[in-house]
């Protein structure tokens, strides 16, 4: 359907065009990172490139200072882009280096990609825009400004708050060390902040008379870590103490807070997992005298996977390619795989299922398969998924073996290597898009997927009613 569309040269040469200032703004972000809820100048940066490309612009989606919707096109179907643009902290590293060096000492680093995400999906919704101004077709292109993926779950405040109510089709994609399509779906997952109040007091002479939240914050981890021999295996918790209520050890601490995250295959066993957990920062409460009080900070709905859209961007992928390396290319990588260990490698080969190859860079389309696999991580996606038919690929922009949040996938963010893939999966995206928009069976087809995969289920925010978005509490390490 898709190999055979005679539009796909006009829709990539507007990419090839483009390509070097959408490279200017992916080290722009890198240049700028900025953690979860704070991407302003990254916003701001992407901002300028939807009105300087000729975008309608939606500012603060869903009260989100650094959220935004560039829109272009009339009528027809909608198709949108899904970009991202936060970083990591205490990722600070220099450029196009082979040992960990930080630019600045315990600052911020594009650990995931996501400056070439953002600029990928961007740069994508604008090639399918200038298609759609050049031969007239009804239809409308939207690129969605999402900050605060990494825990900050602003796609689910987006998807609450009505953003993607009227959306056909939406499409993303993260680095990876290949290029192909994502088949996994993820863990939905809360994070959720305990705090404790007690009643300080002198802890030699009258430790009677106190009631330590320090000790409510112990007393729950252990709660929490007898509970994970009975909850479903596939499930995750974690935690970190925000707060220990001070430095002085002669007093007992009235005050302390930990944040909790909880992760399961599917939101129902979410919901069930969250209230055992609060049961048990309730029974630490009991146990020590203590007052406690939650706080849902963010949450995210587990992914659903859609098979006529994969199976629509395996085809472009496949008429595609790989990415087309060069050697300078392949030393740069054979130097980031001289950083690590032959577990990180193994590891990367074992979670797309494939027989490890002596290679630095991916010189191959990632092959289809049927299988429903759970990938460890969560993502925000996973609400626009519930809620709109959704599709994402893996843009080869890292050596094989980098693993996610680390110096070295900083390193290689603006690396030529790493551009060329961005470039080559925004052409992945952008095709995509174009048959999900010429095709309304594809579409009705996507949608009958998406239904199927619900069960009956009802899109149910993890976020509870009333949370807002986290924009300060999320500044909290």
């Amino acid at each position: 359907m898709t190999t055979a569309n005679s539009n796909l040269p006009l829709v990539w040469d507007f990419i090839d065009r483009k390509t070097e200032v959408f490279t200017e703004l992916s080290d722009r972000v890198w240049e700028t990172p900025e953690t979860c809820y704070m991407e302003t100048q990254s916003a701001a940066a992407h901002r300028e490139m939807l009105e300087a490309q000729g975008f309608r612009i939606t500012d603060n989606v869903a009260d989100i200072p650094t959220a935004l919707i560039g829109e272009a096109g009339e009528g027809g179907p909608v198709i949108a882009f899904l970009g991202e643009y936060d970083a990591l902290a205490g990722l600070s590293q220099k450029a196009g280096m082979t040992a960990h060096d930080p630019l600045v000492a315990g600052a911020n680093g594009h650990g995931c990609g996501h400056n070439l995400l953002g600029t990928g999906s961007l740069l994508a919704a604008t090639a399918l825009k200038d298609w759609l101004e050049k031969t007239g077709t009804p239809g409308r292109v939207r690129y969605y400004g999402c900050p605060a993926e990494e825990g900050g779950a602003a796609k689910a405040f987006m998807v609450r708050a009505g953003a993607f109510a009227d959306v056909d089709i939406a499409i993303s994609w993260h680095p990876s060390n290949f290029f192909g399509v994502q088949r996994e779906t993820s863990l939905a997952n809360c994070r959720i902040d305990f705090t404790f109040t007690g009643r300080a007091a002198h802890a030699a002479a009258v430790p009677e008379l106190g009631r330590s939240a320090l000790d409510a914050v112990e007393l729950m981890s252990v709660g929490v870590n007898y509970m994970r021999e009975h909850m479903p295996s596939e499930c995750r918790i974690h935690y970190a103490v925000l707060d220990t209520g001070g430095i002085s050890p002669n007093v007992v601490q009235a005050h302390a807070k930990v944040r909790y995250v909880v992760r399961a295959p599917e939101l129902s066993g979410l919901f069930a997992l969250i209230e055992r957990v609060k049961k048990v920062a309730e029974g630490a409460a009991l146990m020590t005298e203590t007052k406690m009080e939650s706080a849902t900070l963010a949450g995210v709905s587990n992914l659903m996977v859609n098979t006529p859209l994969m199976d629509a961007m395996q085809d472009v992928c496949e008429s595609m390619g790989p990415v087309e390396f060069d050697d300078k290319d392949r030393a740069f990588a054979d130097a980031i795989q001289a950083t690590l260990t032959p577990e990180d490698i193994a590891a990367s080969w074992a979670q797309e299922r494939l027989e490890p190859r002596d290679i630095a860079l991916a010189d191959f389309v990632l092959p289809a398969h049927n299988e429903v696999r759970q990938m460890g991580g969560s993502t925000d996606v996973g609400d626009v998924s519930w809620v709109v038919p959704t599709v994402q690929a893996y843009g080869s922009t890292l050596a094989v073996g980098t693993q996610l949040h680390t110096w070295q996938v900083v390193t290689q963010g603006k690396s030529p290597l790493a551009h060329k893939g961005m470039v080559s999966v925004a052409k992945a995206m952008a095709a995509t898009g174009l048959a999900a928009l010429e095709s309304e069976q594809l579409r009705e087809a996507a949608w009958a997927d998406l239904k199927k995969r619900r069960k009956g289920q009802e899109y149910r925010s993890p976020i509870p009613e009333g949370a807002e978005p986290p924009v300060a509490a999320m500044t909290v390490k």
